[in-house]
């Protein structure tokens, strides 16, 4: 698949999933955007870039910080956009807005931000270094650089037995772009390419407890797994799901049945 396919795939995927993005199952989202801003350390009157934004979970979170300043938040997904801005009506945030627009494309005036982020997205661009470059061209010199993204062995076993299964089904997987910085020495390398300084990764465990096998299928269904299991059939997509099902619900325990996921945070300066 080309770069420009695969964009195209991505783009439908969340625009499909957008309405159920913000679903219980996924708030390690809402979650990890609130640690995001702990290691910003703002002042309170920045303006803020959140690049690949999706439901404005961290624009909303620095929002929410920034009595004085103002954030951007910018998706190619215009259904995710519209959850985006749907949340910010109700949450009263009048000191954010939402773009449509590509972050391989922006089209703002260099050096105009104080601070540039993006969470769990970077990592769906091929070129990495090329993006986060263009990002930190947004930043004023001395400004904040952040991302955070999946450790490796995210959503581990569950993720491993549903790849092994779609393998049955003759379903492959796109290319694994984001296991480049999926440890801490790759999130290095990257900023350091871009010529960011004072890096620093963080690790940090968002894990929790899933009620049942039923809550992890509606994470597969209502995140970026839902492209993977559409191309089945609707038979084989019924009893993939019987089968995965099966094998997950054995994986519970009195607590439930752990998703575990390591998030990776890297910051640096312009």
């Amino acid at each position: 698949m080309n770069e420009e396919k695969r964009k195209i795939t991505i783009k439908e995927t969340f625009n499909n999933v957008s309405r159920e993005y913000d679903s219980k199952v996924l708030r390690f989202f809402t979650e990890s955007a609130k640690h995001l801003v702990s290691i910003l350390h703002l002042r309170g009157n920045e303006r803020v870039i959140d690049i690949a934004t999706g439901t404005g979970n961290a624009a909303l979170a620095v929002a929410a910080h920034l009595p004085q300043g103002d954030v951007t938040g910018i998706d190619f997904s215009s259904g995710m956009l519209e959850q985006a801005r749907r949340k910010a009506t109700l949450q009263n945030v009048r000191n954010v807005k939402f773009i449509e627009m590509d972050m391989q494309a922006m089209e703002f005036t260099t050096a105009q931000f104080d601070a540039a982020i993006c969470a769990f997205g970077i990592f769906f661009v091929d070129d990495m270094d090329t993006q986060l470059a263009h990002m930190a061209k947004m930043v004023k010199p001395g400004g904040t650089i952040a991302i955070c993204n999946f450790q490796e062995d995210y959503f581990y076993p569950l993720r491993d037995l549903l790849i092994e299964r779609l393998k049955n089904y003759n379903v492959q997987q796109s290319p694994q772009t984001w296991k480049r910085i999926a440890n801490d020495a790759g999130c290095k390398e990257l900023f350091k390419k871009a010529e960011i300084h004072n890096i620093h990764v963080e690790q940090k465990n968002m894990g929790y407890f899933l009620s049942s096998e039923r809550e992890w299928w509606d994470v597969i269904w209502k995140a970026g797994f839902r492209s993977m299991v559409s191309q089945l059939s609707p038979s084989d997509l019924e009893r993939f799901r019987q089968e995965h099902m099966q094998e997950v619900a054995a994986l519970k325990t009195k607590d439930g049945i752990w998703l575990d996921i390591g998030v990776l945070y890297t910051t640096g300066t312009k």
